[in-house]
């Protein structure tokens, strides 16, 4: 089949900050390197500032423009909507997608509560027995490394799972002078730190283990409280910081593992620094974001004289994702993980199966948050996170 004959998607973005440009470069270069069963169209960018989004179109590739969210919904060139605004219009604009037909990819976290999350679900569910499409985007899922580990891991290379280490570190808010942006507003972002980030890392490592977290023990900090307001900087007006800066939690996961999170916007000089250590039975594995090209496994069935931490430089053709880019031995970047993404969403759109990970994952990740948040504010020791009737409509964490 050639791409004049191919089907088209028409891809609608309502968002062209910085997940915008990484959902863009993706949607942009994804069926060059992959033989997709879809011709993908960059329909329309959408965004409220006419100037800007105009320029963000011509700059990141799209053939027209929207500032209005609702008109994306309303074309009939666009077949799906890519939600990359702040989490507090995921849940409107995600709904209306997908009452409309649209199918709909919506960045982490899926939503600023639980019951935004649940009602999204609740949408994709109805959504779906009309084939349309709903996925949640974890990027970190699709660094090649990181799915190697989850293959490891499933293929029992090693062992029951024992304990689990993730971090999420970054420094970009550590001047107190700062400026109150939209992610330090509850009302905008829903969470801090432990949003932000954590999400990434409960997700990543319920994906690698195959195990989904049970119960946390929690603190969140906000070490800064105010801060100078964006359009007021001049004149010195300050406002309240709503969200955390910083979140650390215990976890029991559902397969009898033990883990410990830590997100932290304050840890000063750690830029985007991502790790996970998973302890098995038989052996160990660790992936850290900053060496995103190579997964660190041991093999506790080694003879002794010959165990240690082997450094697999994940580059080969029949690593994951690997075969459609470069030669062994030439690396990745962050970008090639949103391609991948939107890679594995066409095809599943094309075949008519459900996107891994779906808005059932994103709720289980946000009853995570949700139940952090719960024993960080009540000083509450353990809380569970299947702790009400909304866990229901949770299913177990997907791995595909």
């Amino acid at each position: 089949m050639t791409d004049s004959t191919k089907p088209v998607l028409g891809v609608g973005m309502a968002g062209y900050a910085f997940m915008g440009r990484a959902h863009s470069q993706a949607w942009r270069t994804v069926g060059h390197f992959f033989d997709l069963p879809m011709r993908v169209d960059l329909a329309a960018i959408c965004g409220r500032d006419p100037d800007a989004v105009a320029a963000a179109a011509r700059t990141l590739g799209w053939r027209s423009h929207e500032t209005d969210w609702r008109r994306l919904i309303e074309r009939d060139d666009i077949h799906l909507v890519d939600v990359c605004t702040p989490g507090s219009s995921h849940c409107e604009i995600a709904i209306a997608a997908l009452e409309a037909g649209k199918h709909v990819l919506c960045e982490k976290p899926l939503a600023n509560t639980a019951d935004e999350a649940v009602a999204m679900v609740d949408a994709a569910r109805r959504a779906a027995r009309d084939g349309v499409r709903a996925m949640v985007g974890f990027n970190y899922r699709r660094v090649p490394a990181a799915t190697l580990a989850r293959r490891l891991v499933a293929d029992g290379r090693i062992g029951a799972i024992r304990h689990v280490r993730a971090v999420y570190l970054q420094d970009w808010i550590v001047d107190p002078e700062f400026p109150l942006v939209w992610r330090l507003r509850q009302e905008a972002a829903g969470s801090g730190a432990l949003g932000d980030l954590g999400a990434h890392i409960i997700d990543l490592s319920q994906y690698i283990t195959g195990q989904r977290i049970s119960a946390v023990s929690a603190l969140t900090e906000t070490f800064v409280r105010e801060r100078p307001l964006p359009e007021h900087t001049a004149n010195g007006d300050r406002g309240p910081v709503t969200v955390d800066d910083a979140a650390l939690f215990l976890a029991r996961l559902d397969g009898g593992a033990v883990a410990t999170y830590e997100a932290s916007r304050f840890a000063t000089g750690r830029k985007n620094a991502l790790r996970i250590e998973v302890n098995g039975a038989l052996g160990s594995l660790a992936f850290d974001l900053e060496r995103l090209n190579e997964l660190e496994f041991y093999d506790g069935t080694d003879p002794a004289a010959e165990q240690g931490f082997t450094r697999i430089l994940v580059t080969e053709a029949d690593h994951p994702y690997l075969s459609a880019w470069w030669p062994p031995g030439h690396l990745l970047g962050y970008e090639h993980s949103f391609t991948h993404e939107v890679r594995d969403l066409v095809h599943d759109i094309a075949a008519g199966t459900d996107p891994v990970p779906g808005f059932e994952d994103g709720l289980q990740v946000q009853l995570v948050l949700d139940a952090v948040e719960r024993s960080a504010r009540q000083s509450a020791g353990w809380v569970d996170v299947a702790g009400s009737d909304r866990s229901a409509a949770v299913s177990t964490p997907s791995t595909g």
